[in-house]
């Protein structure tokens, strides 16, 4: 395989990977608004707040190429989320002690 070969093949798992990452991001995005329930915890929210800023960021774990930490994070913030959310909506259902 020469050179050319090599260099498609990342450049196509380098944007494959920043799709994901921005797919990851945007779904973070939407999910701000479980956010707004006053039954989140703060340490879920401040979660989100870092995984935001954390993928926006210039500084990586792995440098950018690679978006597998930005990725990582997201996903982190994203069932922390839910996991909070599903929490608090069991705590509001009548019948919930």
């Amino acid at each position: 395989m020469d050179t050319t070969v090599w260099l498609t093949l990342a450049t196509v798992l380098a944007v494959s990977l920043a799709i994901a990452a921005a797919v990851l991001l945007v779904r973070v995005f939407k999910a701000r608004r479980l956010l707004l329930d006053a039954g989140i915890p703060l340490r879920d929210k401040a979660l989100f707040w870092v995984a935001v800023a954390y993928t926006l960021s210039p500084v990586d774990l792995i440098p950018d190429p690679v978006y597998l930490d930005d990725i990582g994070v997201l996903l982190l913030a994203l069932r922390a989320l839910q996991a909070a959310a599903t929490a608090a909506r069991e705590g509001k259902e009548p019948g919930a002690a």
